[in-house]
């Protein structure tokens, strides 16, 4: 059976069925972890192929998007890696690759001669929105869920997110 072909049953129920039979805990937990995992996985796939013909992967293009948004289109290298959540290394990689395709460019600080700034070019300005209106031709990989699928499955991985720290619910953004 090749990768792409659909399997006759649903594995995360299965393992759900196996769960219960061997009396392990967190059944409906381990269900949603499992069918979020996966989730990701064909997110990841279904972005990757539609960014693919513009030379980008997801964190190549939030990269650029980061920069897009901005007043002057650029940003200190730590503060990307700060609003992508990203270790600095991650950031220094991703910055290298689309400095090399010449998206961005280093730039000092005017300011801080100790900071580096990563600044969108006009190549990368009219990438990423190429880019961004690709991904939104296929709803962000979001295929076969309606509005309020989504607007629900937002809803529920914010308040994960919020309790595992990872922003402070309420707080405007910097």
């Amino acid at each position: 059976m090749a990768p792409s072909d659909p399997l006759p049953f649903d594995p995360i129920a299965e393992a759900r069925r196996n769960w219960e039979a061997h009396g392990w805990g967190a059944v409906d937990a381990m269900s949603a972890a499992t069918s979020i995992t996966r989730a990701h996985q064909i997110l990841l796939k279904r972005i990757d192929a539609a960014l693919e013909p513009f030379g980008l992967v997801f964190s190549r293009f939030e990269a650029l998007a980061l920069l897009s948004f901005t007043r002057t289109g650029a940003l200190p290298l730590s503060r990307i890696g700060q609003r992508l959540q990203v270790h600095p290394t991650s950031v220094t990689n991703t910055i290298d690759r689309l400095e090399a395709d010449g998206l961005v460019a280093r730039t000092p600080h005017p300011t801080d001669r100790r900071t580096t700034l990563a600044e969108l070019t006009d190549r990368g300005r009219a990438l990423v929105t190429e880019a961004a209106a690709a991904l939104a031709t296929i709803d962000y990989g979001l295929a076969g869920m309606d509005g309020d699928g989504i607007a629900a499955v937002h809803g529920a991985l914010r308040s994960l997110r919020a309790a595992a720290g990872d922003f402070s619910d309420g707080a405007p953004a910097p």
